[in-house]
């Protein structure tokens, strides 16, 4: 391979460029030195630059320094070139065969004059191209130059405008805050003139547009405090504050005058159809509610009210029309806004009390002293305690339930308020229903109050949840407290009227004893209390637990039952030994006893005595049955045999054995006629006077009556035949045998069953 060392090509390549230089100094450089480079160094294959890359030594690689000149220092070659400026060629050239110039391995196509003579023309072409480069790059720079310069000088000119442009925008910002100030202040002021307008009218014709003229007002009150600085505000706001007290003025006679147009008393009729049926009085009774013989729901039976309490649906009563408390609510929010709670508070008391107060005193209630009940006959007493009941009734679950709701919608939201109203309006009604109740609580006990006091008690536990919700809050707790003191009071005076029952029916001391022997009225007054206590059996097993406590209620209710009753055979028994008559004696203490047992089987109070007790009083019975027929028939029968000795302890015993002829004496052979006749008028005598008296005893009860009369004929009757038949022949043989054989034995019985029927005079 030929080393190639042209003159020509040494002179090229000192004028070598740094092509990244180039790149730098123009858009359109890069463009020209890229296709130019294309060219120069391009080759086919074995190129000039493959034989200089040989030369150079495989693999040799050198570096060049950065070019730091001008475009014309690299076509004139003036820059210093590094220290071997032919290495610049080989770096660039490859072993490529396809090299664009025509120098290369062999140096077959094209000589080496031609090729200098090619790269010459081209390195001068650049050169020129550099040059124009460069001169079209200082005048771009000379333009710029200048008109930067234009640019800063136009810049100082236009600040001073650009000053004032600033000013009036500032300028016309501050008119545009100045004049919707101004709308907003005239808006107040158009606002203030209509509200003004309405204001002066009155609320009567529009109460809804009066209203929105208040709210107006004040919103222009609260604008014009908080805008001070507007001259003459402080004027307007005295004109604004000086309508707003005239219309809150007008605003509390609005009030008032709604309240006591649409404020009146009820009539019983019409608080009577919001009642449950079953608690209605009848059309006969509803006009005359203090009648005592008037039936009201409260004087029926106890079972019937315990179970018309438990199913009753109320209806509140229209207090004030549904379409003014709106109206009166939007009145009431408004006074107390403007702070007139008091005044709302004093024209809502005055409106509503005497309302409330005339409704009860329509219905029926009085307020009564414990004087006044203690004057009263029982009959009245009781009547009126039975309204009561059923007035309580009405007035907690109708009319202050009512109330209570009014209060609510007008007093919506002011809690306080809403509270103080209900409490003012409802304190003196309630206190005068619960002043009749505490007046009964306090008064003289006696028995007959024990089941009213009861009733009482257990209609103010019934009414208890619900006084707690109507009359909630802080300002109804007095209130609260004397509903729970009266309930308390109630149950205390029932249990010592209880107490004081056993405690009577032991020490009765009625000495007026029943003539014929039958049930005594002590009895069955106890029995039917005892009866009656057993309806109010949860009741009573309540107030035992409520004051007894760790004590069973049942067994409390059983013991307290068994005293009564242990209570009133004690006393009978003492009241039985006021007859001359034993065997009425013990008439009277079978009826009696036989009496108690038959209704405590039949009544609840079994359960609590149990069966032990019924068969003790059985057994009690049955032994005073026996002792009658000892006392009573045992001379008669007597009377019956010939031998006083075989027949003196004889008579009707408990076995039911007769009397008859003594022994050795079945024929009557050597007994004499006069002993005969004797003891045939005596019989007689006897058996009359019985019938007499005992006809007009009375053995209240059927079976007993039938039984007892039974048991006198199986003993009687059987003696009298056996008599008749033995000694019969020798009355028969004498003369007048009538009027000593007056009976047969039919006759007698015949004659028994008119015994203990409480007849005035026997049958003959």
């Amino acid at each position: 391979m030929r080393e190639v060392g042209s003159p020509s090509l040494e002179l090229f390549l000192l004028g070598r460029v740094n092509f990244l230089e180039l790149r730098t100094l123009w858009p359109w450089s890069s463009f020209i030195m890229g296709s130019l480079t294309s060219r120069i160094f391009s080759g086919g294959r074995g190129g000039w630059c493959t034989a200089r890359g040989a030369a150079v030594g495989k693999g040799e690689r050198e570096t060049y320094p950065r070019w730091s000149g001008s475009a014309a220092d690299c076509c004139t070659g003036s820059r210093e070139v590094g220290k071997r400026p032919l290495s610049f060629l080989p770096s660039l050239c490859s072993d490529r065969p396809e090299s664009g110039l025509g120098f290369g391995g062999g140096g077959a196509e094209m000589g080496a004059p031609a090729a200098t003579e090619t790269l010459t023309r081209k390195a001068n072409f650049l050169r020129e191209s550099l040059k124009k480069s460069e001169t079209v790059s200082k005048d771009m720079v000379s333009i710029l130059g200048s008109f930067d310069h234009r640019l800063s000088a136009l810049e100082t000119a236009m600040r001073p405008t650009q000053v004032r442009t600033h000013a009036i925008r500032r300028a016309h910002e501050n008119i545009d805050k100045t004049l919707k100030s101004a709308d907003v202040i005239l808006a107040q002021f158009d606002l203030s003139r209509e509200a003004e307008s309405k204001i002066l009218k009155g609320p009567h014709e529009d109460l809804e547009s009066y209203l929105e003229a208040v709210d107006q007002l004040r919103n222009n009150a609260r604008f014009f405090s908080s805008n001070k600085s507007f001259k003459g505000s402080d004027g307007v706001l005295n004109h604004v504050n000086n309508l707003l007290s005239k219309a809150i003025i007008k605003l509390e006679e609005e009030f008032k005058q709604l309240l006591s147009t649409y404020s009146k008393p009820l009539e019983p009729d019409s608080l009577f159809e919001c009642l449950p049926n079953s608690l209605r009085p009848s059309s006969e009774t509803s006009g005359n509610q203090g009648d005592a013989n008037g039936k009201t729901p409260s004087t029926t039976s106890h079972s019937e009210h315990s179970k018309a309490s438990e199913a009753a649906i109320y209806k509140l009563p229209t207090l004030i029309p549904p379409r003014i408390l709106p109206l009166l609510c939007d009145l009431a929010q408004q006074l107390v806004q403007a702070g007139h709670q008091q005044q709302c508070l004093i024209i809502y008391r005055e409106c509503r009390v005497s309302v409330m107060e005339q409704t009860l005193r329509k219905l029926g209630v009085e307020k009564l002293s414990k004087d006044d009940v203690q004057k009263m006959q029982w009959e009245i007493l009781e009547a009126k305690i039975g309204n009561w009941i059923h007035f309580m009734r009405i007035a907690v679950k109708l009319l202050f339930a009512g109330e209570k709701m009014v209060c609510d919608q007008i007093f919506d939201g002011v809690d306080s308020l809403r509270d103080q109203c209900f409490a003012e309006v409802t304190s003196n009604s309630l206190e005068m229903l619960l002043s009749f109740g505490d007046a009964i609580a306090k008064s003289k006990r006696s028995p007959e109050k024990l089941f009213v006091l009861l009733d009482m008690y257990e209609i103010m536990r019934e009414l208890q949840s619900e006084i707690e919700t109507i009359f909630e809050g802080k300002s109804c707790s007095e209130m609260r407290e004397s509903v729970l003191s009266l309930t308390r009071q109630l149950a205390q005076t029932a249990l010592d009227t209880f107490g004081d029952f056993e405690e009577a029916v032991e020490k009765d001391a009625t000495k007026t004893a029943v003539l014929d022997g039958t049930v005594h009225p002590l009895t069955s007054y106890v029995i039917n209390y005892v009866k009656f206590l057993f309806d109010y059996q949860s009741t009573l097993k309540q107030l035992f637990q409520e004051f007894d406590n760790g004590s069973e209620s049942n067994a409390q209710l059983a013991k307290v039952t068994m005293r009564i009753m242990n209570a009133l055979q004690t006393n009978l028994d003492g009241k039985s030994k006021q007859y001359r008559d034993p065997a009425l004696t013990y008439i009277f203490l079978m009826n009696n006893i036989h009496y108690m047992v038959r209704s405590v089987r039949r009544s609840e109070a079994k359960d609590l005595l149990g069966d032990d007790w019924v068969q003790r009083h059985r057994r009690i019975v049955q032994q005073n049955a026996n002792q009658y027929k000892r006392v009573a028939w045992g001379k008669v029968l007597q009377s019956l045999t010939i031998q006083a000795s075989n027949s003196g302890s004889g008579g009707m015993g408990s076995d039911g054995g007769g009397a008859g002829a003594g022994p050795g004496m079945g024929s009557g052979s050597g007994v004499s006629r006069a002993i005969v006749k004797e003891r045939f008028k005596s019989f007689n005598m006897q058996f009359e006077e019985l019938h007499q008296r005992q006809s007009q005893w009375t053995v209240p009860d059927l079976e007993l009556r039938e039984s007892l009369k039974l048991s006198i004929a199986e003993v009687l009757l059987p003696a009298y035949r056996n008599f008749i038949k033995r000694f019969g022949p020798l009355i028969e043989a004498s003369k007048n045998p009538e009027k000593y054989h007056k009976y047969t034995p039919e006759d007698l019985d015949q004659l028994l069953g008119e015994f203990f029927e409480g007849k005035a005079e026997p049958k003959r």
